[in-house]
């Protein structure tokens, strides 16, 4: 026998250890002789095996299959339990560590007013007071001006009984306002709650007449911030323009970004009675020294001008100077008789309300180990960044479990961000003063998942399981992107601080005026009228 045909019997042998069938083959083979194997034992060998597959498995061993997934299970539920405890734990914590933030604000600040007050008694000098309004007959009687929309407290620090003093003649006093319900450009005697009555035992829906808000100037406003849209040579001639008459014409004192202020600087000297700030800190109290902000771009400068105010916005006159301009209603061309407009008062404006997003991070051992709270007006996004596998998100609404996103991410959008991503994602179109939050899934991995449109006053939690994939990345407004790894929570609820715009006719003829010229919504031909008819 040559090497090769040695070397293919060898191969074809085969070798059995500890196991009750390999000493039947071995019975059946018999040891070779000089590497030669019979084709009778070949056989007897194919058979041993073909009897070792036909044997059933163990007797058993599907019943410990099924317990063991049973308890794999179980396991899983428990740790679901825990996680959303958690969740539901920090989010409770964060929410009290906001509420001790604002009340020792508010004391401290209050402190500072009975100080100065004090200081002014003791001279004898009147330090300036705010002029009283008489709104007794103003407020609902079931929230005795607490919660009434009329109240000054919705755009300031929560503190409806401060009230500013002037230290000298150079301190700016912020102008003072309230809003109020309006109908057809009249007051009306409903407000916002007022909706559901009860009658002899019966709930009944009262009809809502009003349908805008408006605000009234309670003293002149003094104070301008204007922000523009960078790297445009129309709109910083048009800043130009405008600071020029809003100085000259309506003697107002001009805020403007430091960039703004060295533009203006470089073009002419004549702008050095403009005003800026240097640095952050500087950013945080900016809300008590301007009255107006205005902003010359398209809806990213409104988010821009969003983004400055951490706290209380100032009403915002947005003028058209971008691509799309779902927030912007105004037009360039005639700033001067809107502006003396919006001076004058009132105006209706519209309240585009913000989220407010922290994120809790797993592996920190305290709540200063977390990152600080984010303001969102458009939408907060959580995607799978540049990773190839889906988000796995688990998604929970206050208490209860909502669903475990699988898919591209995931976008919770405020109303007026409902034309924005969360629209290209499936999401329908909502007026900006309807209170909710939008839940819009990205390029799901189901056909039935569909989208949400969930209550102003719940409690989002998005959750990274630990037995995801890869790593999670949210963006607020498109910017800011930060990596969520597992176990990190996202907890998003409705912010306090509403963002108000100033509306050209009134905030549902700009929405859907903006709707139409923005996105062209449902425009077609018209049907010909020459066509078949019905008898």
């Amino acid at each position: 026998m040559d090497a090769s045909t040695e070397y293919v019997s060898k191969r074809e042998t085969p070798m059995f250890v500890n196991s009750p069938a390999s000493s039947k083959v071995n019975a059946v083979v018999p040891s070779s002789e000089n590497g030669y194997v019979d084709s009778f034992s070949m056989l007897s060998t194919q058979k041993a095996i073909e009897e070792i597959i036909e044997q059933p498995l163990l007797q058993g061993i599907d019943n410990h299959l099924v317990e063991f997934s049973e308890a794999i299970r179980t396991v899983a539920k428990a740790l679901r339990r825990v996680t959303e405890g958690k969740a539901a734990a920090q989010a409770e914590a964060a929410e009290w560590k906001r509420k001790y933030e604002l009340e020792r604000a508010r004391n401290l600040h209050l402190e500072q007013n009975g100080g100065l007050h004090l200081s002014a008694e003791k001279s004898g000098k009147v330090v300036g007071h705010l002029p009283q309004v008489d709104e007794s007959n103003e407020r609902c009687e079931l929230c005795h001006g607490k919660d009434d929309i009329c109240v000054n407290e919705v755009l300031q620090d929560n503190e409806p009984d401060s009230v500013p003093a002037i230290l000298s003649n150079k301190m700016i006093r912020k102008a003072s306002f309230k809003l109020s319900w309006c109908y057809n450009g009249e007051k009306s005697n409903r407000h916002k709650h007022d909706v559901v009555s009860f009658e002899k035992g019966d709930i009944t829906t009262a009809g809502r007449r009003s349908t805008q808000i408006s605000l009234k100037w309670l003293s002149a406003p003094q104070t301008v911030l204007i922000l523009t849209k960078p790297n445009s040579n129309s709109v910083r001639i048009l800043s130009y323009s405008m600071i020029g008459w809003l100085k000259e014409k309506k003697n107002l004192n001009i805020f403007v970004e430091p960039r703004v202020m060295s533009e203006l600087l470089q073009e002419s000297s004549y702008f050095s009675f403009v005003q800026t700030w240097e640095n952050d800190n500087d950013v945080l109290t900016l809300h008590k020294k301007v009255d107006i902000v205005v902003t010359l771009g398209g809806d990213g400068t409104v988010l821009w001008a969003a983004s400055l105010f951490k706290g209380p916005v100032p009403p915002i006159v947005p003028f058209s100077l971008g691509s799309l301009g779902f927030m912007t209603p105004f037009h360039s061309e005639y700033y001067r008789e809107c502006l003396d407009s919006i001076l004058r008062g009132p105006i209706s404006i519209t309240l585009r309300h913000r989220l407010q997003c922290h994120i809790i991070r797993d592996e920190a051992k305290s709540d200063h180990d977390n990152e600080g709270s984010m303001l969102v007006l458009n939408e907060v996004t959580i995607d799978r960044g540049i990773s190839s596998f889906l988000t796995n998100l688990e998604c929970y609404c206050d208490n209860s479990f909502v669903t475990c996103v699988q898919g591209d991410g995931l976008i919770l959008s405020t109303t007026s961000g409902s034309t924005a991503y969360s629209l290209a994602a499936g999401g329908s179109m909502v007026h900006p003063q309807v209170p909710g939050i939008l839940f819009t899934p990205i390029c799901p991995h189901s056909l039935s998942f569909r989208p949400l449109i969930l209550p102003e006053h719940v409690t989002l939690r998005v959750v990274v399981p630990f037995n995801s994939r890869s790593h999670a990345w949210v963006s607020v407004d498109g910017k800011g992107r930060k990596q969520l790894a597992p176990g990190d929570t996202l907890v998003c609820s409705m912010a306090p601080w509403p963002v108000p715009t100033a509306c050209r006719a009134d905030s549902t003829s700009d929405f859907l005026q903006s709707i139409q010229d923005g996105l062209h919504w449902n425009l077609r031909k018209t049907q010909s009228f020459d066509g078949p008819r019905d008898a």
